[in-house]
């Protein structure tokens, strides 16, 4: 018996594993041998390409494509329409399937509306990627990146919230107070 939720319109393809408590939505593709884990919801109009690794709780909205080589762990959000690439240089006339670069999301991150996220540049963990950024080189942990190509603008808390250091480098985040360091470039949380 399976233990998530699939629409009657969804399509799910052999080999896969999918998590008890998870959702998948209208119109939505998940090819072989993926592994989803427990409590994802997958949106509507989604193709999750064969061999994709999702954690627990991710969020997929609708309209995504998340190619072989990506691998989301948990909690990850992957915005309305946003896009993974796998090849670098893609032809039409030239077979790269055995060229796929690899693309991790690390535990937290959420990825905005629309963006692109160029293959082989990581996510940090809780990194927040705007909409319409594309990722071009990868991307620090509670980074908060905009634009095209994105730049680093600032940094975020695990709840979402922007952070602002003070001199000696510390800061803490307005909705969950919990405290964060930047020291050398790099921002920590600082366990309480």
């Amino acid at each position: 018996m399976k233990e998530y939720f699939a629409h009657e319109t969804a399509v799910i393809d052999e080999g896969c594993e999918i998590g008890a408590g998870t959702k998948i939505w209208h119109f939505s593709h998940v090819m072989p041998n993926c592994t989803i884990g427990e409590k994802c919801n997958i949106g509507q109009n989604v193709v999750i390409s064969p061999d994709v690794v999702l954690g627990k709780n991710v969020k997929v909205q609708n309209n995504v494509s998340i190619y072989t080589g990506v691998v989301c762990e948990d909690d990850v959000f992957l915005g309305p329409s946003m896009v993974f690439t796998n090849v670098i240089n893609p032809r039409s006339a030239v077979n790269r399937r055995g060229e796929y670069s690899k693309t991790v999301v690390k535990k937290g991150a959420s990825i905005g509306a629309n963006a692109t996220i160029v293959c082989g540049n990581d996510i940090g963990e809780f990194a927040f990627i705007g909409a319409g950024a594309v990722v071009v080189k990868e991307v620090a942990p509670y980074a908060l990146v905009v634009g095209n190509p994105s730049k680093q603008i600032g940094w975020i808390s695990e709840y979402g919230h922007r952070l602002n250091f003070d001199e000696a480098g510390f800061a803490s985040c307005p909705e969950s107070n919990e405290k964060y360091q930047l020291a050398n470039g790099n921002v920590t949380k600082i366990d309480s």
